[in-house]
């Protein structure tokens, strides 16, 4: 991954930028104004996964409360080279007290299983441990949910919910000592 400025990140099949409050907005109003914002390209069935209008809601009151000092800590729009919107992923906001941020991702069912959802968590963890503040990264997903596990894993996550807990599986991954 590398980083353009700190409102993109590139990864090799990806360009992902932090959502504004202007792009939630653009989005809750109609993704068609989201993809002209983000030059790209919008499938029907937008948005994808769990990255649903209670999530985009949530993302707009929290850009609404923090502006500019949040952007970066909230949502992030996944667009792949050819142009295409894919998926979103982000923050569900900045480093708490403890050091901790929680991260989440979702992609368009048509390109599930060739490995951006993967691109997109790394370059999530990266740029969140980036900020010295991080010294844990987690995420949820639910237990029906296994190609989740599966990103979360192949991202050097390690499942920390107990076997018998009847919730959501969490994962967490820790600051590399003297990184």
């Amino acid at each position: 991954m590398h980083e353009t400025n700190p409102l993109t990140l590139a990864t090799p099949r990806l360009e992902l930028t932090a959502a504004t409050l202007e792009h939630v907005c653009a989005e809750l109003e109609a993704p068609e104004r989201l993809a002209a914002l983000l030059h790209a390209q919008v499938e029907p069935g937008w948005p994808p996964g769990e990255y649903d209008r209670e999530a985009q809601e949530f993302f707009r009151d929290r850009l609404t409360e923090g502006g500019l000092s949040v952007v970066g800590w909230l949502g992030w729009y996944a667009v792949r080279r050819g142009g295409e919107l894919i998926g979103a992923g982000g923050y569900v906001g900045g480093p708490d007290e403890a050091g901790e941020v929680e991260i989440g991702f979702s992609v368009m069912p048509a390109w599930r299983g060739r490995g951006y959802a993967t691109e997109m968590a790394q370059a999530l963890v990266a740029k969140a441990f980036a900020d010295r503040r991080v010294q844990k990264v987690m995420a949820h997903t639910a237990r029906v949910n296994p190609a989740s596990a599966q990103v979360l894993a192949k991202c050097g996550f390690h499942e920390v919910s107990g076997n018998g807990d009847p919730g959501p599986r969490r994962f967490e991954i820790l600051r590399s000592p003297g990184a």
